[in-house]
């Protein structure tokens, strides 16, 4: 929008005229101290300024202007019929004018030198635009390789911790084998099996996401009891986790529709992250209910909890919630994997978290949906 500011009644509706008529969108002001209000309030590409004007002058017009954060790059052409000496027409660039015409004004030549400065206004734009877009990339693209970065140590660090344990237990079984000690045997066995348990489990969640990068995840949906599932799973995990109870809430009392394996796994994420984030704790609450043909499925512990900071990220890739006191084992990408099955079966998923009081992760899906989500 154009800002033209000239005292004269007929300068002002002459030179609107001239530029409406080519298409520009004009504002006027018939004194300094107007144009000062209208640009505090409205934003302005180009101000056509006149110099003699009672009050504030043209040029101190420009110089308060040029103070405002918001308005400093606004361009200023200067039109003056008295001040034609070149020590005006210095001062005029010195306050900020891109330029300084006489009067009587040519309109042709001003109407053609607008419209150069708007071509060349709408160039730097584009270019400023494309050069925020190119920053944004390429810090996009330094964030991507500090995650991988991170990532690929991360991981290094959490695949060699079960292998030198089941490494250390293999050794043991050699000395006790020797000595015929069945009972340490069996002992050293188990804890050997846990480890690669926690491989496996490593290494399956590295394949879904590999496999949900290349749009690989399958799914295999059928009919199948959710109620059946979760006491399958609580039964699992405790048996597992003797330390801690965890208490169902509530039944679903009929069949889902969806993959029983991928509902479980994200289940038993829900289930492993309430018992790793809450140290000192021994009680977890799974809750089910069925409303409007929807599942709802939330598991809530009293451990650690979240800020409102670390909840932006939770569902993101690689994202680890880490405490200064503590470091908690795992790649950062469970949750993430959660949300992208859960988002196959048509669901949503989501946290609701006070810090040091606890977490209660949840997630929502039909129960029978067989159309556009089905994979």
């Amino acid at each position: 929008m154009i800002l033209i500011v000239d005292d004269t009644p007929e300068n002002l509706i002459s030179l609107k005229k001239v530029f409406e008529k080519h298409d520009f969108e004009v504002d006027t002001a018939s004194s300094g101290e107007e144009a000062l209000k209208k640009v505090l309030k409205n934003s302005y590409v180009l101000i056509i300024l006149d110099v003699q004007m009672p009050g504030m002058d043209g040029f101190e017009v420009a110089e308060a202007i040029s103070g405002y954060s918001k308005a400093k790059e606004t361009a200023i052409i200067f039109l003056s019929a008295a001040n034609t000496e070149f020590k005006f027409i210095a001062k005029g660039y010195s306050s900020g004018g891109l330029d300084y015409i006489t009067k009587p004004v040519d309109m042709n030549i001003l109407l053609l030198k607008v419209k150069t400065f708007y071509r060349i206004y709408e160039q730097n734009r584009k270019l400023n635009e494309m050069q925020k877009s190119l920053l944004e990339e390429i810090e996009f693209r330094k964030e991507a390789e500090r995650k991988k970065d991170e990532f690929i140590s991360i991981a290094s660090h959490e695949l060699k911790t079960p292998l030198t344990s089941v490494k250390g237990y293999v050794q043991l079984l050699e000395r006790s084998v020797s000595k015929g000690d069945s009972e340490t045997v069996k002992k050293h066995l188990n804890k050997a099996q846990s480890q690669l348990e926690k491989l496996n489990s490593l290494i399956a969640d590295l394949l879904d996401i590999s496999k949900i990068e290349s749009g690989k995840l399958k799914f295999n949906k059928q009919n199948f009891p959710i109620d059946i599932l979760l006491d399958n799973v609580i039964e699992v995990m405790t048996q597992s986790n003797p330390e801690f109870k965890i208490h169902k809430k509530g039944l679903a009392n009929c069949e889902i529709y969806g993959d029983e394996m991928r509902i479980e796994q994200v289940i038993v994420n829900f289930l492993t992250n309430a018992i790793k984030y809450s140290p000192g704790t021994s009680e977890i609450l799974l809750t089910i209910n069925v409303s409007n043909d929807e599942l709802y499925v939330a598991v809530k512990d009293y451990g650690i909890g979240m800020s409102p900071e670390q909840l932006d990220h939770v569902f993101d890739k690689f994202y680890r919630v880490e405490e200064t006191s503590q470091r908690f084992q795992g790649l950062g990408i469970g949750l993430y994997i959660s949300a992208e099955i859960i988002k196959r079966h048509g669901g949503q998923i989501g946290v609701n978290s006070i810090y040091g009081e606890g977490s209660e992760f949840y997630f929502t899906m039909p129960i029978n949906l067989k159309t556009e989500f089905n994979a």
